[in-house]
């Protein structure tokens, strides 16, 4: 092997070393990033928001203890507590009523994430398809608040609040 021939090989093993060495600081340096782990955090929050007011809105009448159980699983704090108490008297009225509701979040925003507390803010609009016993399907939008909390379970919702649509000209 001629002279040149070493320069060049001792030469290529260099810039693949500092290319290596390089890459693993930027590697590594990524993953240091608080920012990373702050939209892992909003990922989460968002996605486990979106399916829980979804859950908050769906109940199918023949199987309503299941549904009131999603519910309670959906929720936490003030909120579940409220559905725990009024769970007997829930099951009543929607038996009586004999209505079953699917609800689907066709679009959802967190409006707050404070990642250290473990809480967050949602907007959502929700698209419920209404289900009377023997009657035909209808099609009810709705837009919604909600206040998540972080749980050892994932994010719950806290609080959920309907909020009404402005009419126009107002």
């Amino acid at each position: 092997m001629t002279a040149r021939i070493r320069v060049v090989c001792w030469a290529a093993v260099a810039v693949a070393v500092v290319f290596c060495a390089v890459s693993g600081w930027v590697y590594w340096q990524a993953h240091q990033d608080t920012s990373l782990r702050y939209s892992a955090s909003r990922d989460a929050a968002l996605a486990a928001g979106r399916e829980r007011v979804a859950e908050l809105n769906t109940l199918d009448v023949k199987h309503t203890d299941t549904g009131l159980e999603r519910w309670l699983d959906a929720s936490t704090g003030a909120l579940h507590d409220r559905l725990a108490s009024t769970r007997a008297t829930d099951r009543t009225t929607l038996t009586k009523a004999g209505t079953s509701a699917r609800g689907t979040v066709t679009g959802a925003a967190l409006t707050a994430l404070d990642d250290r507390a473990g809480t967050a803010a949602l907007i959502a609009t929700v698209k419920v398809a209404i289900t009377p016993r023997g009657g035909v399907a209808t099609t009810d939008r709705k837009r919604f608040t909600a206040t998540l909390a972080r749980t050892p379970d994932g994010w719950k919702v806290t609080a959920l609040s309907a909020v009404p649509v402005g009419k126009e000209g107002a």
